[in-house]
């Protein structure tokens, strides 16, 4: 009976789902998460008889008979919609409002993209992420600091002991590619480019298609958590639809078996 693994294929495919489900909310609280979606597609038809199909010399069948095989998993798409930003105090935090991505020298040598701006110093004075990955273009704080500025354009000034007057020391890039949800996530709010996101386009906040920064902010994660359950609890019902014909298959089965 077909219907044993039609939905055998609707309960892996809502696992799936679930799992998204699931990793949305684990992460409702991580700086700067983008939410996931996932997307099917229906498996190849069997045509027992197809559509236009000829059923006498002058006349074709309207409809034909095809039997579906059920359903995959297309993809799990990332939504980039812009979270809230939270204020932090710190002045090495900083939020993206709009498009773009920081861009991270990962240990590999390879850039790494993120919208998570909860930057610390280094005992260097480097500007870095949370796992000491430096930020490009790379920003050193001076020893004797006591003021340290980000404008919404990126520009990086500090003032020092004895001098008030701010100096300027760095220049913050944003990188934004055409197809952002082509990119690959590697765990730690990282991304790196794929052949499916495209060459990043690097250029300071501000600049016609990219974001502006404000420093003091990072940006919360876009999970809606009553939207996320709603989902689970339509992912529950689905899961349980598509046991309940496995379970109607076997009884037809046994009835079957049992003809005399």
């Amino acid at each position: 009976m077909r219907s044993l693994s039609i939905a055998a294929t609707g309960m892996l495919a809502q696992q799936t789902n679930v799992d998204v489900i699931s990793n949305n909310i684990a992460n409702m609280n991580t700086t700067a998460f983008k939410r996931q979606r996932a997307e099917f597609q229906d498996l190849l038809y069997q045509d027992v008889a197809r559509p236009g199909g000829a059923t006498s010399a002058q006349t074709n069948a309207p409809t034909g008979i095809q039997i579906g095989s059920g359903v995959k998993a297309g993809g799990v798409y990332r939504i980039s919609e812009q979270g809230t930003l939270t204020q932090t105090e710190n002045p090495y935090d900083m939020a993206i409002q709009g498009n773009g991505y920081f861009q991270i020298t990962l240990p590999s040598g390879e850039t790494g993209y993120t919208r998570d701006g909860a930057f610390q110093l280094s005992d260097q004075g480097e500007l870095v992420t949370s796992d000491g990955y430096p930020v490009q273009p790379g920003i050193t704080v001076p020893q004797g600091t006591v003021g340290f500025t980000v404008s919404k354009t990126g520009e990086v000034q500090v003032t020092t002991q004895g001098n008030p007057q701010p100096q300027t020391i760095g220049q913050l890039e944003l990188a934004s590619f055409m197809n952002e949800a082509g990119l690959e996530a590697k765990g730690g709010n990282l991304f790196i480019e794929t052949a499916a996101s495209g060459a990043p386009n690097v250029a300071a906040p501000g600049q016609p298609g990219f974001g502006t920064l404000t420093q003091g902010f990072v940006e919360a994660s876009n999970v809606n958590p009553v939207a996320e359950i709603t989902a689970l609890i339509t992912a529950q019902r689905a899961y349980e639809m598509n046991s309940r014909i496995v379970k109607t298959a076997d009884e037809m089965l046994a009835t079957t078996s049992q003809m005399r």
